[in-house]
């Protein structure tokens, strides 16, 4: 059962977010045989409803299941550890063990990361999308890599869902975006990606968003079809336009020193629970998308214009797009950045064929 949950509420992580840490971090005691047991935090970005809740709760009932109790799980929504760029710098720092992070929020600490920011780049085929997220050796051995240098190891990439655009104003064509205050999350490469639409782009964490559509701070937002439900933007947005232009890709990771630190028995458990769910976090988000645009489509109190993208359309967003997949090689990533992208480049055309 999926619950449904406000983002504009004040979200009160000022005092709580001090006291909540101190319960952080990775607590080992003896069990009755001898063997350590482990109590662990497993942060989100998103809530109860979502997917990457969602998919964190499963997870977690997994693995407590494959370790017969030795490891447990403290699953943390959104909003109650900070922003973001907060929960991955805990993350990073060994405060929290586990969590589920979306790459455009790490721009800045890793840049290859922003690859999964370029429009029009992976297949229109989300169960195609998956498969390389699961198999790519670009993304599983190379972009690990330069996560596992900054204490992240990605255990998986996951789709949450093709990816849309909400606005006050319709989204049809390249034009539309000329001067359109696009929020962005914190990636200098969606930054230059609106830009070349001729848009204003503004980072901001999905915390402010609501509030920001419904005063006009920003003008428009892209997020999966549940997302967009969940959240309530419709209800501040008249327009949902169905492009598909990318994919919501986020990383189920774990601090990287922990990992290591742990017997093998575990770590084999932690890779067990990955592989198992990794249907299951596709079945997710397959059904929430599903759903819930057709609630957005029969939402009579908050009526939102739906247009989908001809081809034709899209090809003139695509051209406008490849240039900036060609900037991503050259500008943003170094000489292992490029090998990584062009593997990349290799394995989807492989896939697509």
């Amino acid at each position: 059962m999926f619950f449904k949950t406000k983002p504009w509420k004040a979200l009160a992580v000022t005092g709580a977010l001090a006291m909540a840490l101190t319960a952080c971090g990775s607590e080992e005691t003896g069990s009755a045989n001898g063997e350590e047991e482990y109590s662990w935090q497993f942060v989100t970005e998103e809530t109860p409803g979502q997917v990457q809740y969602e998919y964190a709760v499963e997870f977690a009932e997994l693995l407590e299941e494959k370790t017969d109790g030795r490891v447990s799980m403290n699953v943390r929504d959104f909003g109650s550890l900070g922003s973001e760029v907060d929960q991955v710098e805990q993350l990073q720092q060994g405060i929290l063990e586990f969590g589920i992070i979306s790459p455009g929020f790490t721009g800045g600490l890793v840049p290859e990361g922003q690859v999964f920011s370029l429009q029009f780049f992976f297949p229109d085929d989300q169960e195609v999308t998956q498969q390389i997220l699961n198999e790519s050796v670009a993304l599983n051995e190379k972009l690990a890599a330069f996560y596992e240098a900054q204490n992240i190891k990605p255990l998986a990439f996951m789709s949450e869902g093709a990816m849309q655009w909400t606005g006050n104003s319709p989204l049809r064509s390249p034009d539309d975006f000329n001067g359109f205050k696009m929020r962005t999350q914190e990636s200098p490469l969606m930054l230059q990606t609106y830009g070349a639409y001729g848009a204003d782009p503004q980072a901001l964490s999905w915390s402010e968003l609501y509030t920001s559509l419904d005063r006009s701070v920003v003008d428009g937002q892209e997020n999966p079809i549940f997302f967009i439900q969940d959240a309530s933007f419709h209800e501040v947005q008249d327009h949902m336009t169905i492009s598909n232009h990318n994919t919501y890709v986020a990383m189920v990771t774990v601090n990287n020193d922990l990992y290591e630190s742990l017997p093998e028995d575990i770590q084999a458990a932690i890779h067990e629970t990955i592989d198992e769910m990794r249907p299951r976090g596709f079945e997710i988000q397959q059904q929430l998308n599903a759903d819930l645009l057709d609630e957005i489509k029969n939402d009579e109190a908050n009526p939102t214009e739906v247009y989908e993208l001809t081809e034709e359309e899209r090809a003139a967003f695509r051209e406008i797009q490849e240039p900036i997949h060609q900037f991503f090689r050259d500008e943003i990533v170094g000489d292992e950045g490029r090998e990584m992208f062009d593997l990349l480049v290799e394995e989807i055309a492989e896939y697509q064929e």
